[in-house]
């Protein structure tokens, strides 16, 4: 690990802890005794996204994070509500061991905990996630989620 002080290559674990998918390392540079900290992420088989055009295209969760981010614009939901939705989410397909998800599964399960999350939010994922070209298919949506609750 070189040490982000002065590049020296060989450095000491002062401290190791576990952290939510990581583990965290507190270092010392054996050359100028600069400390700094490090995040080890288990590397794993990476989640894949067939879109609708069959195509394949990494899971990102920023990705996916910024867009439930863009539903929940001006409402009351706190970030790390969102952020802990999504490592849900990513959860979800890994511990199943799914490599492959359809973006329909996806957003379908997106769409269930964005409802439980926060109703407007919810339409407003939906009406990109499926394309709303109308009123009438907002209209829709919404009586579906009044006959739910």
């Amino acid at each position: 690990m070189k040490c982000p002080f002065c590049g020296f290559e060989e450095s000491k674990v002062i401290d190791s802890r576990p952290s939510e998918d990581s583990i965290r390392r507190r270092r010392e540079c054996l050359s100028c005794g600069g400390r700094f900290t490090t995040f080890e992420v288990l590397e794993t088989t990476p989640l894949v996204v067939v879109k609708k055009d069959k195509s394949r295209q990494p899971f990102d969760r920023n990705k996916l994070l910024r867009s439930v981010m863009k539903a929940c614009a001006k409402r009351p939901v706190p970030l790390e509500v969102l952020e802990q939705m999504v490592n849900e989410v990513e959860q979800y397909y890994m511990s199943a061991l799914i490599r492959e998800v359809n973006s329909t599964d996806l957003g379908e399960l997106v769409m269930e905990k964005l409802r439980e999350i926060d109703l407007v939010a919810y339409v407003r994922f939906a009406s990109v996630y499926r394309e709303f070209s109308d009123l009438q298919q907002f209209t829709d949506e919404l009586k579906q989620l009044k006959r739910r609750k």
